[in-house]
């Protein structure tokens, strides 16, 4: 039987009288600043990593915590999100670098994109919107248990077809979701009915009709655990709480509450937390989790976030990941561990998408003037060969080619007759199909 996971805590405990006497002495105030930064930038700390620092306090570790958690709770916030029986999460909102960074998220996610030096024309902003969804889609359905690897999970997207194993579907529907999000659902308030709409996009094909359109029940006995299932990480709180919060949620996602101004960042991560917590489905809680945060953001006018597959960074660490909503929910109901978290996998995200987007900028400027001037080719049928030439191995088909650039079917195999002809690719049958292998020619348009 699984175990609730209880958090390593210090033993001993300290009034608020000794605490205040402890950090405001006069010759320890400037040492207390020191800690209290070291222990929230570049990483908000916990007990657990806290314990083994060293600082310049006169006394033991367990007090300077107990100081440190003092202050944190003297400068921290109240939030709308409520538990079922101890009060309401806070959060840090003087968090270093916070100030500096969400106004560079206005500068390079907002109304323009600056995420590299180059200006992004239509047709590449399509691609990296393309590629954007496909990863998020695949390493969120990995990050709830889908079964697979990146590589076929892309290739089975490619192909169009019909899912066969519960992988596949949860990573269609992901996909789907959204794609439906980036195209429509963003211009929607949230309401129950697109929620639930939402929801039954993200578990089609994956559970029971019965578990469609309505919130869990109690006697589903629903946990959150570890991977082994050794570990209770959470108990979601009873329905019925569920079905009088879920509506303020409503309310904070349309910005209909009476409430101090978040920036719409906080707002997102926020409202990925809340529905994480309330669990109100037997199963896509996490998917829907990040769609929601998803839609809120693009909603606002974020649309690079269309660019930023977040999960691919959260799936390289999991184990943080999960760390980020316990620490949250049971040291204090400081959620501000898991808002930090998240603006961390969020600067990595920013970060990789300006690196691949300065890489393939750079690595195209030759090949698409060759085979622009040389042999008269269009953008897709370049950007097919580019990918032939890193992934000499793989093939394509009409269908995947008309799936990834939303083109006809005669326009799709045009683009393929013309590479056959001019002997950049060759036909082979591959699973009962006519697929599109590279030929060594491609290797000209690289030649310098």
């Amino acid at each position: 039987m699984p175990q609730p996971y209880i958090l390593e805590k210090p033993h001993s405990s300290f009034d608020q009288k000794e605490l205040m006497d402890f950090i405001f002495s006069s010759e320890e105030k400037p040492n207390f600043d020191q800690a209290l930064l070291l222990t929230t930038y570049p990483v908000y700390l916990y007990w657990d990593k806290v314990k083994y620092k060293k600082f310049s306090i006169n006394g033991p570790i367990e007090k300077i915590w107990a100081a440190i958690k003092f202050m944190r709770w003297l400068k921290s916030s109240p939030t709308v999100i409520k538990t079922e029986s101890t009060g309401n999460f806070r959060w840090y909102p003087l968090l270093p670098s916070l100030e500096e960074f969400l106004h560079k998220m206005d500068l390079n996610t907002g109304g323009h994109l600056s995420l590299t030096s180059k200006e992004i024309d239509k047709k590449s902003k399509m691609q990296f919107i393309s590629r954007g969804i496909v990863e998020e889609a695949i390493a969120s359905s990995q990050l709830e248990g889908a079964n697979t690897t990146r590589k076929l999970a892309k290739q089975f997207l490619a192909e169009g077809r019909k899912p066969q194993t519960t992988a596949e579907h949860m990573i269609l529907n992901n996909y789907e979701s959204m794609k439906a999000i980036e195209e429509e659902i963003k211009n929607k308030p949230l309401s129950m009915d697109l929620l639930f709409e939402l929801h039954s996009m993200i578990v089609k094909n994956t559970v029971q009709k019965s578990e469609v359109h309505q919130f869990r029940k109690d006697t589903d006995d629903i946990v959150v655990q570890d991977a082994v299932g050794k570990f209770i990480y959470h108990t979601p709180p009873r329905v019925d709480f569920v079905e009088n919060e879920i509506h303020k949620l409503i309310k904070f996602a349309n910005d209909s509450l009476k409430e101090e101004f978040l920036h719409p960042v906080i707002k997102a991560i926020m409202l990925h937390f809340w529905i994480g917590y309330l669990h109100p489905f037997t199963d896509g809680n996490g998917r829907l989790a990040r769609l929601i945060f998803y839609w809120y953001l693009l909603r606002k006018g974020y649309w690079a976030f269309s660019y930023l597959p977040i999960s691919t960074i959260i799936k390289k660490s999991p184990s943080q990941y999960s760390n980020a909503y316990i620490y949250s929910e049971q040291d204090d109901l400081d959620l501000t561990y898991f808002i930090d978290y998240n603006i961390r996998k969020v600067k990595l995200a920013m970060k990789e998408f300006k690196r691949y987007a300065e890489e393939t900028a750079a690595k195209n400027k030759h090949m698409n003037l060759h085979a622009k001037t040389s042999y008269n080719l269009n953008d897709r049928q370049i950007r097919l060969l580019q990918y032939y030439f890193e992934n000499i191995e793989e093939y394509t088909t009409p269908t995947m080619h008309r799936n990834l650039y939303q083109i006809s079917k005669s326009t799709a195999i045009r683009d393929l007759q013309e590479l056959l002809k001019q002997g950049f690719v060759f036909i082979k049958k591959a699973r009962k199909k006519s697929c599109y292998f590279a030929t060594d020619k491609i290797k000209e348009l690289f030649k310098k």
